[in-house]
């Protein structure tokens, strides 16, 4: 609709002003409307648009560019976590989070001195949703492929520390294991971008989630240092192929014009799954007092997602080999 450069600013601004603000919070409402909602929505609009324009920018190399592009936020989750951490015991929260806001503005103003998109508004206004996207059969499934991936994807990463701390690892040791995880997903994402280029970004994906279920039903039987963080590095590669190329079969699937309505729709229907999928993860665990059950819950749905991708791949491809 046009609304890029100064949607990217205000959002900007938001972010590092509320980051600020989290130093003040003392109640827990506080918290809440800062980190889980002003945060979240300002971190949304910053991140959807930013995949809608590597859609403008590129076509023949378009996963190395999601590649590239989705290895800031492997840097930035493993660097944020460990700053923190020895920050809050060197100076407090507070100039913790106020450090952490000037990381965030040191980079956004980057992000906003460079960003630009490449094709013209729409002469049209609107909408924010059509439903006649979903009249695509390989969207719609596609859509539905995202929403079922991340009831689960996130159980091993939300959990990996704790579940660490279950099976007798040092907190200490544990608290690493998620930057580990992260730190890995780099790779993934990069060498999960040049492969979709090649083969193709679903055929790309199939795979990985394949993988990030074998390694998903094997992560409650973890006992050891050395297996924890075969798991998380493993784990990081295949779940950082599959969310640095989530956009992909998006882009393909309509006109470049449309590409961010398609997309932001495409990431809200999959945000219901992210707020959903740890909670479930979580009361499975309280209720049979153990990771197992967690764990084949979040495996099985990596398989389910890997059915659906085939699926979609099928739908829009029509053909059992090939590029999709």
């Amino acid at each position: 609709m046009g609304y890029f450069r100064r949607m990217i600013f205000c959002a900007s601004c938001c972010l590092v002003a509320v980051t600020f603000l989290i130093a003040q919070c003392k109640e827990y409402w506080q918290f809440l409307l800062c980190q889980g909602f002003a945060v979240r929505l300002a971190a949304g609009m910053i991140f959807g648009p930013m995949l809608s324009v590597i859609g403008h920018w590129f076509q023949k190399k378009r996963g190395m560019a999601l590649g590239f592009l989705a290895l800031g936020s492997s840097v930035g989750s493993t660097i944020f976590p460990i700053t923190a951490r020895r920050l809050i015991s060197a100076v407090r929260f507070q100039w913790t989070m106020r450090v952490l806001g000037f990381i965030q503005l040191a980079a956004l103003i980057v992000t906003n001195l460079t960003v630009e998109r490449r094709l013209p508004p729409k002469e049209a206004s609107g909408p924010f949703i059509s439903l006649k996207a979903f009249r695509f059969l390989p969207y719609a499934t596609y859509c539905t492929a995202t929403f079922v991936a991340f009831l689960g994807l996130y159980t091993v990463l939300t959990f990996i520390d704790i579940s660490a701390v279950a099976a007798g690892i040092s907190n200490d040791f544990s608290f690493y294991l998620v930057s580990i995880a992260n730190a890995s997903s780099g790779f993934g994402r990069i060498g999960g971008g040049i492969l979709a280029d090649r083969f193709g970004p679903l055929n790309v994906m199939i795979l990985s989630t394949f993988v990030a279920a074998v390694l998903t039903y094997a992560w409650p039987f973890a006992a050891s240092k050395g297996a924890f963080v075969v798991i998380a590095v493993l784990y990081g590669v295949a779940s950082g192929v599959y969310v640095s190329l989530l956009p992909a079969p998006v882009m393909a699937m309509g006109q470049m014009h449309d590409v961010g309505l398609r997309i932001g729709m495409s990431t809200t229907i999959l945000a219901l799954g992210i707020l959903g999928g740890p909670p479930i993860a979580g009361a499975i665990n309280q209720a049979t007092g153990g990771f197992k059950d967690a764990g084949y819950y979040a495996s099985s749905i990596c398989v389910f997602t890997a059915v659906l991708l085939i699926l979609t791949r099928q739908l829009g491809l029509k053909k059992l080999r090939g590029r999709y």
